[in-house]
């Protein structure tokens, strides 16, 4: 790429038209001048150039030759700066972008806030949900890369639950003991993921054969990897039921991590049939 102080302005443009023959050469004598528009306002005010004499319509040339150097001008400067080791006028400094710190050392003393502003003790029924609801999304993300690495077309809705979770997560952290409006409008849970998660079991249970015996979690890796989430969903469940008796959170949180924990038990017995992989099942031990 060409350095724009070392490019004149005018490179690679055809001004002969505009400029004429000897103009360039003309507006390089004039660089050195920078008086010279100056002297001629000062001739208008003085009365030696009357509209329409000789002398104004010479003095009209000239500014509008002038007012065709002042790109030549600029550039001139420019190089003479970076000649002389100073940054030149024209070159223009990369941006730079601030990247936050990952840590903010605000939870140091064992405190966090909530979305609505509280601090609470990190042992507190909201963070100790919120953990496990995060825990939950990174089995679910285990399952999906696995069940991926085996063809699944489900992937897409493991994805999808993810992001469920996350919304999840937002309605734990507004408890609604201290949620104003605005909080509530962007943290409520709406009963619509629960139907459509029941939607996909009734639809995937459809395919199954019938469940005979209590199974163990096996099936393959998909097959265990959903069988982890769903015990981990199970978990999640537990500490939102307190925070939902309280009054803190969505009924229907409660209500979705339930059905959750069905899906993927579905699921992970679809991946084990899917894949041909055998289901251990549970037999008791002799006395």
């Amino acid at each position: 790429m060409t350095d724009p102080i070392t490019r004149p302005p005018w490179a690679g443009r055809d001004l002969s038209g505009q400029w004429g023959a000897s103009r360039a050469e003309w507006c390089a004598s004039r660089v050195t001048a920078p008086g010279a528009a100056a002297g001629a306002e000062r001739g208008q005010r003085s009365g030696h150039a009357g509209r329409g004499s000789p002398m104004s319509a010479g003095l009209g040339r000239g500014c509008r030759r002038l007012a065709l150097c002042r790109p030549l001008r600029a550039w001139l400067r420019a190089r003479a700066h970076t000649q002389q080791g100073e940054p030149g006028s024209l070159k223009i400094k990369p941006k730079t972008t601030h990247v936050p710190k990952i840590y903010t050392k605000t939870g140091d003393k064992g405190f966090s806030s909530t979305y609505t502003g509280e601090r609470r003790s990190k042992d507190d029924q909201v963070f100790e949900a919120l953990g496990t609801t995060d825990e939950l999304s990174s089995a679910v993300g285990v399952a999906s890369e696995l069940s991926q690495e085996s063809g699944h077309t489900f992937v897409k809705q493991l994805h999808k639950i993810q992001c469920m979770l996350q919304d999840v997560g937002s309605n734990i952290a507004t408890p609604l003991s201290s949620a104003r409006e605005a909080h509530l409008k962007r943290t409520s849970f709406s009963e619509k993921p629960v139907l459509e998660l029941e939607q996909w079991i009734d639809k995937y249970s459809d395919q199954l054969p019938p469940l005979t015996a209590f199974i163990l979690p096996s099936g393959g890796k998909s097959s265990a990897a959903l069988h982890f989430s769903r015990a981990v969903c199970r978990r999640a469940e537990r500490c939102v039921v307190p925070l939902v008796q309280a009054g803190e959170a969505d009924a229907n949180v409660a209500k979705y991590l339930n059905r959750l924990s069905d899906f993927l038990f579905v699921l992970a017995r679809y991946a084990a049939m899917k894949e041909g992989k055998e289901e251990k099942i549970y037999t008791k031990s002799e006395p």
